[in-house]
């Protein structure tokens, strides 16, 4: 059975989305996603994912990755465990992520990024464009920015 979550970061509330073995979804709230709706905070996926949380905001590299459960294409899978290897505070560019998955686009890896289900841990924030540039955040630049800034302050 999947749950819902709430949590308040300091650039807007987030919804985090698990089960009894893992964090399946992380990303920004928007207005249409409610309240929180009841005490699940001893549920380990979701006491794991809040440490982590907690650390990341304050200015701290977390040591470790909450347990999660990444659902999508093998293409996507492939993307996203990708993301998994940038290091905190560096970025690398949409094409350098497809030339390691073995992509000669990266618009598909682009599209792959954007859909990854577990914002944050799964740090697409940490991916850029050719020139350097911030582009394409599914959450707004201003927020990309504002993470990258987080993990470059350290």
């Amino acid at each position: 059975m999947t749950r819902r979550a709430h949590y308040s970061s300091p650039i807007g509330p987030i919804v985090l989305s698990f089960d009894d073995a893992a964090l399946t979804g992380l990303r920004f709230a928007s207005p249409a996603d409610g309240s929180n709706g009841g005490s699940i905070a001893d549920h380990f996926p979701l006491t794991a994912c809040i440490r982590w949380l907690d650390l990341y905001f304050s200015g701290r590299q977390p040591d470790f990755t909450p347990p999660i459960d990444l659902r999508g294409t093998a293409f996507q899978q492939r993307v996203w465990h990708e993301l998994l290897t940038i290091p905190y505070g560096q970025t690398v560019t949409y094409g350098e992520i497809a030339r390691r998955v073995g992509c000669r686009s990266a618009q598909a890896v682009g599209g792959a990024v954007g859909r990854n289900p577990i914002a944050l841990i799964v740090p697409c924030h940490r991916v850029i464009g050719s020139d350097g540039t911030l582009t394409g955040y599914a959450f707004g630049l201003r927020r990309k920015q504002y993470l990258l800034q987080l993990e470059q302050s350290n």
